[in-house]
């Protein structure tokens, strides 16, 4: 499995476990029971997949939606609730008879992860949890002060920072010691339908804006591969589109992100454009790659080596800003997919793309 080259990075460094962290690895790397909140949709797939690869169980799920049939492909054996209140009983009934679930999986809408991680802390169980962590960085403060309590520990999907290219490029920019500043320009475009801004994704105070809810993965990977965020400039912020300009310690990245399939250049084919376009370094395209990648996360976590909560801080600091921030268009690089979208008169009806 390709995915596994990010394995080796880990382990030559990037962060060292102290003592009590390989002692924590070494009682749960073999994985046992899981529960998973919120699977019906897209990404709970792969994270069943991921379950089932690092050969755990899945005791119980819950979601909203009745429409779960993906489960009985791996786990039909499973506990299915739709409530919150007779999933949480049946966990900590578990709990009670001594057979706590290990690890509780978190794919529920962006604004509910806090509680649900909150949840898993308290049942007994480890927390897996989707991007973004939580929506307000004192939410991190909050469930580090949780763990503590608790004993347990929260788990954040960062997979790009698992993704062989971005493991490249990172030994790349740590080799040069010359001081560099590199010159970047991130551009993501993938065509959603009006489904979106109708579903939870499409409302700000669930699921942060566009910036948060698709960004976050891509300003994590820029400050794990260039380091800390040094400058944070906004020059467009809309339902279906988002732009701006970070500054990292090393390197000066101007950022377009869309939704909207208006936004994708003739030429460039195919559903979607992932890409990070490094002066001097050439082009990183994460338009695939990530199919692994949560069998590689939970790999991680089951190893006692998932990524904590200082991990996902500088991404949440920075899609937090992004939301809150006077937009400045005229300061700062800006992305040149940018003036296109501003020049496009009749683009948006009462708020809406048409």
């Amino acid at each position: 499995m390709s995915g596994f080259k990010g394995i080796e990075l880990l382990h030559d460094g990037v962060w060292a476990m102290s003592g009590a962290e390989m002692a924590r690895a070494a009682n749960k790397a073999a994985p046992k029971s899981f529960a998973l909140i919120g699977v019906a949709g897209y990404v709970a797939r792969r994270h069943l997949s991921a379950i089932k690869d690092v050969g755990g169980h899945l005791v119980a799920a819950l979601d909203v939606s009745d429409s779960v049939g993906q489960i009985d492909a791996s786990f039909p054996s499973a506990r299915f609730f739709t409530e919150f209140e007779r999933f949480g009983d049946y966990i900590n009934s578990k709990r009670q008879a001594g057979q706590p679930v290990d690890y509780i999986g978190i794919c529920s809408p962006n604004y509910l992860h806090k509680a649900h991680a909150s949840f898993a802390l308290r049942a007994g169980a480890d927390a897996i949890c989707e991007k973004p962590l939580v929506l307000d960085p004192s939410d991190i403060d909050d469930l580090a002060a949780l763990e503590r309590s608790t004993g347990q520990r929260v788990n954040t999907i960062l997979q790009l920072r698992l993704h062989p290219a971005i493991i490249d490029l990172k030994r790349l920019v740590e080799a040069d010691t010359t001081g560099r500043i590199f010159d970047a320009e991130l551009t993501y475009v993938t065509a959603r339908g009006h489904w979106y801004y109708e579903s939870w994704k499409g409302q700000v105070t669930k699921s942060g804006g566009i910036a948060t809810n698709i960004g976050v993965h891509f300003f994590d990977m820029l400050s794990f591969v260039f380091g800390c965020p040094t400058q944070n400039i906004v020059h467009h912020r809309a339902i279906d589109c988002a732009a701006g300009y970070l500054e990292f310690e090393r390197a000066r990245v101007p950022w377009f992100l869309s939704i909207n399939g208006r936004d994708r250049v003739q030429g460039d084919g195919g559903f979607a454009k992932r890409q990070l376009n490094i002066e001097g370094l050439g082009l990183y395209d994460f338009s695939k790659g990530f199919e692994d990648l949560h069998t590689v996360s939970y790999a991680e976590v089951a190893a006692g080596r998932g990524f904590p909560l200082s991990s996902a801080r500088p991404s949440i600091e920075t899609v937090a800003r992004l939301r809150s921030a006077d937009m400045e268009p005229k300061r700062g690089k800006r992305h040149p997919q940018l003036d296109a979208v501003l020049s496009q008169t009749g683009r948006y009806r009462d708020g809406f793309p048409v």
